[in-house]
């Protein structure tokens, strides 16, 4: 089965080139073989493909040079496998005008061995994982929090077993791989430590102790799960006047199902705190998209000097607290009302599971699938 995407590539490349970035098996390949099935491709982790380019860069040139009709779009796959490419896609581009996709699960490796990067000629976007809306009336919710949305374990038969491999051979390996540690059980421990920090503010020297490595290399291994996209960074919103706030990040990983296998975790059931904490990540995962995706701009968290709190502050101006609950009291909306304070929010939102929505004054109370089906069928969220 596939899903339609909400990713749309095609406008992009009327423009320009575009670099196509993200984890392993989030559907990069499957996308492009959608939406231009002609496209010419050369897969790079093909053993033939890569012995070929990597010895001979130019042969991409002369190759698509003698095709009888000159493709639309070409396509590279895990082009980070042979950075030099880059430098014959930036000659096909100027004296071609040939538009390329060039996949990846990030740029790090290009940016740590200097490579050419097309100086602005290429547009770097992002693929997550599967959204909600993407599967539309298939979607269950318990299957997002225990198993996460990447596509070949949302469909799997076997979804445990599939995440079990991906952390293993992906995570532990590839990414260690990156030249970032030469001691693959102590990068193991950091994932498992950092897995149990998902969606906190972050104190590296703690995170340091637990996974009993330096702070230096903890900071280190965070920016290279930012790099790889296997985690992204909430920044804080600091533009409150009434109130003092902090400026310390939050992470999240970038699959609900990964950050669960990672921490230990056992299966979410639809009671206690285990099922609150994945429902947020579920939301921020939501929302992280839909910025990747054109539909919103910015994305923040709230925290207050005084412990004052809100989950999500979109494009500076719409609060939004999430609450895994059918019944709220007058504590949970206590974020939302010093927030409300700032004459900058002009709109205010708790996402629980009631079934219908409500007003509290000026706090709108909505299900979680309301608000999200307004997020992205909002006319913005046609961009690419």
């Amino acid at each position: 089965m596939y899903y339609a995407r909400r990713l749309q590539l095609k406008q992009t490349l009327t423009r320009k080139s575009c670099f196509l970035l993200g984890p392993r098996q989030t559907g990069k390949s499957s996308l492009l073989r959608e939406q231009f099935p002609d496209a010419p491709i050369w897969n790079l982790l093909d053993a033939s493909t890569y012995r070929k380019l990597n010895s001979d860069p130019s042969a991409l040139r002369w190759e698509l040079r003698a095709l009888k009709e000159k493709p639309k779009v070409v396509v590279i796959d895990e082009i980070q496998r042979i950075p030099e490419l880059l430098n014959e896609v930036h000659i096909l581009i100027e004296e071609d005008q040939l538009k390329f996709v060039l996949t990846g699960s990030s740029a790090r490796t290009l940016r740590r061995k200097g490579t050419n990067l097309l100086a602005g000629r290429a547009r770097v976007l992002h693929l997550h994982p599967l959204v909600h809306i993407e599967i539309g009336a298939d979607f269950d919710l318990l299957r997002a929090f225990n198993h996460g949305m990447i596509p070949s374990v949302y469909l799997s038969s076997a979804p445990d077993e599939d995440l079990e491999d991906y952390c293993g051979v992906y995570l532990r390996e590839e990414i260690a791989a990156e030249g970032i540690s030469r001691n693959l059980p102590a990068f193991s421990r950091f994932l498992e430590v950092a897995a149990l920090c998902n969606g906190t503010m972050i104190n590296f020297t703690s995170l340091a102790s637990d996974a009993q490595t330096k702070r230096s290399t903890v900071v280190d291994w965070f920016d290279v799960l930012k790099d790889t996209l296997i985690a992204h960074e909430l920044p804080a919103w600091t533009e409150s006047i009434k109130r003092k706030a902090i400026q310390t990040s939050k992470y999240y990983f970038f699959d609900l199902g990964v950050a669960r296998h990672l921490s230990g975790q056992g299966q979410i059931t639809n009671r206690g705190k285990a099922f609150g904490d994945a429902f947020e990540h579920f939301i921020f995962l939501e929302l992280k998209a839909a910025q990747s995706y054109g539909v919103i701009k910015d994305l923040h968290y709230w925290r207050s000097t005084s412990a004052m709190e809100v989950d999500f502050v979109i494009d500076n101006k719409i609060a939004v607290e999430v609450k895994a609950k059918e019944t709220l009291d007058h504590d949970d909306l206590k974020g939302l009302r010093a927030i409300g304070e700032e004459t900058q929010i002009s709109r205010r939102v708790v996402l629980c599971l009631f079934t219908k929505a409500e007003k509290r004054g000026d706090i709108e109370i909505l299900p979680w699938r309301q608000f999200l089906h307004e997020l992205w069928t909002a006319p913005s969220s046609k961009k690419s």
